[in-house]
């Protein structure tokens, strides 16, 4: 009897050993029992959450700031315009690049804060700088760091109240380009501000849809990748702005800037950066599940399509329409789903892409940048003093 062979994103280990793939295939692949895993975590600590955040969330002249740079950026960027319908106080996603360069414009003295501050490695020069200035700058601050690295400096930061979600080991990600860490922070920081018992019935859906995506749409992203398209355009509305900023910064780092991306809402890209798409571009539409915002992105769907300029355009959607549209991903088990739960399932769509895309490069998705311009933490950078 012969040992069935080992393979992760439907890549022989040895294979993906070999080329330098095999932590970024792991990653991708952990996903939806990472994402069990930080449930569980956080939900024995839910009363602490709550009691730590609810004085802040809770307060309609008070403020929350979701931070983090690059990858941990977007995570805001997903979640601020859901949490700011939901809590009480304003909720704003503002990166700590911004913030560390410019504090007086994010930060308001007699306004009191949460900053959350999203960190994989929590090494980061800028998420430790953007602490520092929160606490010399507010003079009602707490900090809700959300980390997958129990030795990164962003936890013991010196603070006035801070509260630590340390998620499991494993979304502390080996690969260069952030995967698994990104959407435990995701929806370890949802948890934080809905509320475990809110995602109780919600978790099984949501980690089986992003199973089933990995399962059963790996082939078929694997052979899009092997088009060759020189450009790629990422679309989607409302909470999905964010996920497409994520999926045009992954497809950037792991095919090393060798594909150029292009991101935005389906009604933005008509002003103007519609003229990104060549002969040669993919685009991919993340497709919402409210009726109206939906409407929006069937018709720039199909404007796109009655164009004819680009190569291939591929509608990642939950809902089923008649008759089914070309090229069409449809996640399965979602159809009913918020756009909250989608983001998920749909984000590894666009990292089984960019995976497939850095092999069909002939590179390595582990470490792509053999130039060593970027790192997996960011280097280089200088923090220099506010001037009085």
């Amino acid at each position: 009897m012969t040992n069935k062979t080992t393979e992760h994103l439907g890549v022989p280990e040895a294979d993906l050993i070999a080329s330098g793939a095999i932590w970024t295939a792991r990653e991708i692949e952990q996903q939806p029992r990472m994402l069990q895993q930080t449930h569980e975590l956080l939900s024995a600590m839910r009363d602490r959450i709550q009691a730590f955040v609810a004085p802040i969330a809770g307060n309609p002249a008070a403020r929350i700031v979701l931070t983090g740079a690059g990858t941990s950026s977007y995570i805001g960027q997903c979640l601020a315009p859901l949490l700011d319908r939901q809590l009480a106080a304003r909720v704003d996603a503002v990166p700590t690049t911004d913030l560390v360069s410019a504090p007086y414009l994010y930060l308001d003295p007699a306004q009191p804060l949460l900053l959350v501050s999203f960190g994989r490695s929590g090494n980061s020069p800028e998420s430790l700088a953007a602490v520092e200035l929160a606490e010399s700058l507010v003079r009602d601050v707490r900090h809700l760091v959300v980390t997958c690295n129990a030795e990164g400096a962003l936890n013991t930061v010196p603070a006035r109240e801070s509260m630590t979600l340390l998620l499991p080991e494993e979304t502390h990600d080996t690969s260069f380009a952030m995967t698994s860490s990104f959407s435990c922070m995701l929806y370890a920081t949802l948890l934080a501000f809905s509320g475990a018992q809110a995602l109780d019935d919600r978790i099984g859906p949501i980690a089986l849809a992003t199973e089933r995506v990995i399962n059963e749409f790996r082939l078929s992203l694997q052979e899009l990748a092997l088009h060759g398209f020189d450009r790629v355009v990422y679309l989607g509305s409302g909470l999905f702005q964010g996920l497409a900023r994520e999926a045009a910064l992954k497809l950037g780092e792991l095919t090393n800037g060798a594909v150029a991306t292009c991101f935005d809402s389906p009604l933005g890209f008509r002003h103007g950066p519609k003229t990104f798409i060549t002969d040669k571009t993919l685009v991919m539409v993340f497709v919402s599940n409210n009726p109206l915002t939906r409407q929006y992105d069937h018709d720039l769907l199909e404007e796109l399509r009655q164009d004819g300029c680009a190569a291939r355009i591929i509608e990642v959607a939950a809902q089923r329409r008649e008759p089914q549209a070309p090229d069409t991903l449809l996640v399965p088990g979602m159809s009913a789903a918020s756009d909250i739960d989608l983001l998920w399932p749909y984000v590894a769509v666009a990292q089984i892409y960019a995976f497939n895309a850095s092999r069909a490069l002939g590179l390595s998705p582990d470490s792509p940048n053999k130039q060593g311009t970027v790192n997996r933490v960011v280097q280089g950078v200088r923090i220099h003093s506010i001037t009085p």
